[in-house]
């Protein structure tokens, strides 16, 4: 008998569960992941999320997406199924790979997630992976000739340096200084975050062997610059345009490491007891020309806030990717928010941490579900970031340590018992 087309379908609450990540590496011969897989980096992190929740059965896990944004080589191969297999789960876990650019690892949070929220999945492993030592962003790449001769995008939006240049021109009230001081901000946050040990839990310890250097156990992050002032960044060229603004200290570098993260819906999470770390409010994805692709964030966060039904003054935290500190900038000045609001990434972000591409959706999470545990007094949070090409991407998520949560949760399954 068929089902009837007119059957009732209710949508599942989905949770965050856990986080995990490998501390990032500076991309290149010299970096902490030099000669190491990219693969076996995201293979660290799943096989961290299941030795962290016990009461998970492998064989729960319904599905294994990971991100990267250059699927090649180490990175190639439907990459969430073979890094499922290599992390020993069951071979009847199913996994696929997601490419959005900076946005990778979130697009497997969303897409898993509205899995979820269907009735597909029950629990999911999702994150991203990018090693830019073994692929520098856009090698191998052939884009159409089109873009150039039938000039759909300016050449410039092909550079993401250039697309943040572009930024600063059509914002002049972003400077060079604003971006320079807030950048050395971003700096001080996460050493300040360091010694508050608030950053370590979410690491995976991560052991490699160089040629003539044997074995080394990686535990924290290379890219950190602690102590950077911004008279130390002012000294800094402009690499993307003659006296520009966008230097190699108010952006974010080029960096390897990898993410994962287990969502589930709030039913398996309360039967299987994991932990709820947050829960999935709302989520949107953007387009915005793709020569000023840090203005993404915007239209992204105003569809999302749309979406939950939110205003901008119901956030509480924001942890934004900052892949430019002008991007950071143009979002904020958009939505009337102070340069140093205390509310704004609150460990600092990828100028001091690094960005590896695909997977840093799912480090700003960590980050956010850490605040929410430490902050009750906050309900609602939101994770954001800009993408290459002229997309920006913002998840909305409710922190369960909030007063109101419970209320909510009881309320919920109040009126689906009386439905």
């Amino acid at each position: 008998m068929s089902p009837s087309r007119n059957a009732q379908r209710n949508v599942r609450d989905v949770v965050f569960v856990d986080g995990v990540r490998t501390p990032f590496g500076k991309a290149g011969e010299k970096g902490i992941y030099a000669g190491t897989r990219a693969d076996d980096l995201v293979v660290k992190c799943i096989r961290e999320l299941m030795r962290r929740n016990p009461s998970l059965p492998a064989d729960r896990v319904d599905e294994v997406a990971i991100a990267a944004t250059t699927q090649t080589g180490d990175q190639g191969l439907t990459i969430g199924r073979t890094a499922a297999l290599l992390a020993g789960l069951p071979r009847t876990v199913p996994g696929f790979a997601i490419d959005r650019m900076c946005a990778g690892a979130m697009t497997a949070v969303t897409t898993t997630a509205s899995g979820i929220g269907f009735g597909a999945y029950d629990v999911v492993i999702a994150g991203g992976v990018e090693h830019m030592g073994n692929h520098p962003m856009g090698a191998g790449a052939d884009p159409n000739p089109r873009f150039m001769s039938e000039r759909l995008v300016d050449p410039a939006a092909l550079n993401m340096g250039n697309t943040a240049e572009n930024l600063h021109d059509r914002f002049p009230a972003i400077t060079k200084d604003r971006t320079d001081a807030y950048a050395a901000a971003s700096q001080a946050k996460l050493a300040a975050a360091y010694a508050n040990e608030q950053i370590q839990h979410d690491l995976v310890p991560v052991a490699t062997m160089k040629p003539g250097q044997g074995w080394a156990l990686h535990t924290t992050d290379e890219p950190p610059r602690p102590g950077t002032t911004v008279e130390d960044l002012a000294e800094l060229r402009t690499p993307f345009r003659a006296h520009g603004r966008v230097t190699a200290g108010n952006a974010a570098g080029l960096n390897d490491g990898a993410t994962a993260a287990v969502l589930a819906s709030a039913e398996a999470a309360e039967e299987l007891g994991l932990s709820v770390k947050m829960r999935l409010v709302s989520y949107a994805f953007a387009g915005v020309e793709p020569e000023v692709m840090g203005i993404g964030p915007v239209p992204a966060t105003e569809k999302a806030l749309k979406n939950a039904g939110l205003g901008i003054e119901d956030i509480g935290l924001f942890e934004v990717n900052e892949a430019f500190a002008v991007q950071v900038l143009s979002f904020l000045d958009h939505f009337g928010i102070a340069d140093d609001d205390p509310r704004v990434n609150r460990y600092g972000g990828a100028i001091a941490v690094g960005h590896p591409l695909a997977s840093s959706g799912v480090r700003l999470m960590n980050q956010l579900a850490r605040q929410f545990e430490e902050d009750p007094s906050v309900r609602y949070g939101i994770t954001t970031m800009c993408i290459g090409l002229g997309m920006g991407a913002t998840v909305i998520w409710e922190n369960p340590h909030h007063a109101d949560f419970e209320a909510f949760a009881t309320t919920a399954t109040t009126e689906g018992a009386a439905a």
